[in-house]
Order: structure tokens, then sequence, then C-alpha cells
């Protein structure tokens, strides 16, 4: 199957690891939305760490889409920019709102249910398998907000603007579903 990152412009890659999400293994239930109905869904995001990266990078942007929502358009559950080039991690829970978790300077981008926060998986019954494609995007800037990106701004729009200015990225993909 592949990968929305197919037809963008290549970029080199460096590493993103968690203590708690596998590449290719399945996403743990505290990563599913809490309106899922799945015991233990927590609507909490996973422990992050990344290197490898760029010396170039002055900021970097974490992601998470599920291409295989049925939507034409998928699925943007978590979206975080402007996190300082020296911040290597992030704590599980830093997309709840409100806990302190995002590093000084970091603010989170709506996600598809227009929240600025982690929302969990909650693939629909008979949708098969998701994959959930979270990314660490090295960028080239010190803040996506002089490309006019706000909190208010949608995950495809940061995306979209930080294109030209992604140095490297790194890529986990856990799944969901049947």
């Amino acid at each position: 199957m592949s990968s929305p990152y197919d037809t963008m412009p290549a970029v080199p890659e460096f590493a993103v690891t968690s203590a708690e999400v596998t590449d290719g293994g399945p996403l743990p239930v505290a990563q599913f939305a809490a309106m899922s109905g799945a015991a233990g869904a927590e609507d909490r995001s996973p422990q992050l760490s990344w290197g490898g990266f760029p010396a170039a990078t002055r900021s970097f942007v974490v992601t998470m889409y599920d291409p295989d929502a049925p939507t034409p358009s998928g699925f943007w559950h978590w979206a975080v920019a402007d996190i300082a080039a020296d911040v290597t991690s992030l704590d599980a829970g830093a997309g709840t709102p409100g806990n302190g978790g995002l590093p000084d300077g970091a603010f989170h981008v709506s996600n598809d249910v227009r929240a600025t926060a982690y929302i969990g998986a909650a693939p629909p019954p008979g949708t098969g398998k998701h994959r959930y494609y979270i990314a660490v995007n090295a960028l080239d800037i010190p803040s996506v907000t002089a490309l006019g990106i706000t909190p208010e701004s949608t995950p495809a729009a940061l995306s979209f603007f930080i294109l030209q200015h992604t140095l490297a990225r790194a890529v986990l993909v856990p799944w969901a579903g049947e």
C-alpha cells in the first residue's frame, strides 16, 4: 500500500521511536479515542523521541494522519507545530489540552474535529485496517506562524505550507481496525 508521502518531494529520513507505539504494530488501546468505546481508550498521545535530523533544523512539526479513514481526505488526529530544534521528545499525553505537556513555544493545530488536541483512533467497523502515520518533520524555519499557521489552521494547511521548509522526516506507522 502506498504512503501519503509518496506523492510529495522526497526528503531524507531520520529516526523516531516510541515507548508505546511500534512501527508496523498495532496501535495501543490508550491511543484510541475515548468515544470509540474500546476498554482503556484514553485519547492519549504517544510518547515520541527522535534523533539523527539535519544540523540545519530550526524547528519540528509532529502530525498523526489516517489515510484509510472512510472520507475522501483521510483524517488528521493530531498536529503540533513550533517544537524547538533542541527538543527531541514528547511525553505520553503531550496532546492533552491544558496539561502543560507541550514544550515551551509549541502549539496544537486544530485536528479534523476542530480540537486543538490529540484525538485517538476510532476506526469504524467494516472499514478494514487503518494506518496511522505519525510523522516528525524537521524544518528550516523556527516558527510556522511566519507562514500564517495558527491553532485555528488545519493540519492539511500546515502540511502544505511546511512542504518547502521540510529538511527531513521521520515516520512511525502503527495500525488499528479489522
